[in-house]
């Protein structure tokens, strides 16, 4: 369970690491000038542009001078959404792992973006481009009517949305060239080197990676018609799984694909259309098909929760212990917050990777 006592001595440990100078300068970018005079928000998204983080000395040297391929198994491959909602919160992501990674010119992102968003993918791919001039990316298109027909009512609309599935299909998006990627939310920042979680271990045929909470009550993420059903629910009686948030998650591409867990997770969905036996968007099916065959990662990489529930969004502290991520799960977003001037303590934890610009022409020296 969440702590409700936030130690003063850790929030400034911590924001010390999250606040240390950068001696780069920074510059914005007005949407029109990103977007090619169309973008058509009229200019509602201004992102500054990051400083340009480099390798040191000891890093692997990555692919041909000039060319970094999305499939170069040397590098670390993180896959996240994009999308015109969350882009804000995209874009101070992929700034917190650049700034915390050792090595960051080995760092490959894979954007999967809405193909009926209002901003489009194309719009999107020279948003990241303005922002992170040197980032190695790649932007795929997710049809959305791949998954619209198997998405059932959630508590909360949000968890509605087709892209909050797109984890379900990274093993036919990426291709079978990309076998290892971690997958992230977007409402998050890393505050240590991703390439420690990259180098978490898959120990013998597990596919996935994250860390657990077997203290959680498994049983609440499930209906009384699931658990009342014997064929249904003895689908957990040779193991003992835990709860664990799919928000961040260490995944074996190869061995996915394999074991062809796309499907699996889809026969749990279709069900779910049929008979209510769970109540919360896409990480139920998650727990049905991996709960009790998940690769333990330490907490520390998902001090998830800081979003509050998924009604109220009202604070949390962080949990008890190191960190090295800081998840927003619940309805709270730190940037909704922050502008309605009233945040809670941890969403300015989250403020100095946030490169979002409110006016044109403005500039940051960090």
């Amino acid at each position: 369970m969440l702590g409700f006592g936030l130690s003063l001595v850790r929030l400034a440990v911590l924001a010390f690491i999250l606040f240390s100078p950068v001696g780069l300068g920074i510059r914005s970018f007005p949407a029109t000038d990103v977007a090619g005079g169309d973008y058509g928000y009229e200019g509602l998204f201004r992102f500054a542009e990051a400083p340009e983080y480099r390798n040191g000395e000891e890093c692997p040297a990555k692919g041909r001078k000039g060319f970094v391929s999305s499939s170069d198994a040397s590098l670390v491959h993180i896959a996240m959404t994009l999308d015109s909602e969350y882009l804000r919160g995209s874009i101070a992501a992929v700034h917190s792992i650049l700034r915390h990674s050792s090595c960051p010119e080995n760092v490959f992102l894979h954007f999967i973006a809405a193909e009926f968003d209002p901003a489009s993918p194309r719009v999107l791919t020279q948003l990241v481009r303005s922002t992170f001039p040197s980032l190695n990316y790649k932007v795929y298109i997710f049809r959305e009517d791949t998954v619209i027909n198997l998405i059932s009512s959630s508590i909360r609309s949000a968890l509605e949305n087709p892209l909050n599935y797109a984890r379900n299909y990274l093993g036919d998006i990426l291709g079978p060239s990309v076998e290892r990627v971690i997958y992230i939310d977007s409402d998050l920042v890393v505050v240590d080197d991703i390439g420690k979680l990259w180098n978490t271990t898959l120990s013998e045929s597990r596919v996935i990676g994250a860390p657990e909470y077997c203290h959680a009550d498994f049983v609440k993420y499930f209906t009384a018609e699931f658990w009342s059903d014997s064929d249904l629910s003895r689908v957990f009686d040779s193991r003992n799984p835990c709860y664990f948030n799919t928000g961040v998650m260490v995944m074996d591409l190869k061995r996915w694909r394999e074991g062809n867990y796309r499907s699996k997770i889809e026969n749990w969905m279709e069900l779910q259309r049929r008979r209510r036996i769970y109540d919360l968007g896409s990480l139920p099916p998650f727990l049905l098909v991996f709960g009790g065959n998940v690769e333990p990662i330490d907490h520390r990489w998902n001090q998830h929760g800081l979003g509050g529930d998924n009604v109220k969004g009202s604070c949390r502290p962080l949990h008890p212990g190191p960190v090295s991520l800081l998840h927003w799960s619940g309805k709270g977003k730190p940037w909704s917050r922050l502008d309605a001037k009233n945040p809670c303590s941890v969403d300015h934890l989250w403020e100095p990777y946030d490169l979002y610009r409110p006016q044109r022409n403005n500039r940051l020296n960090h």
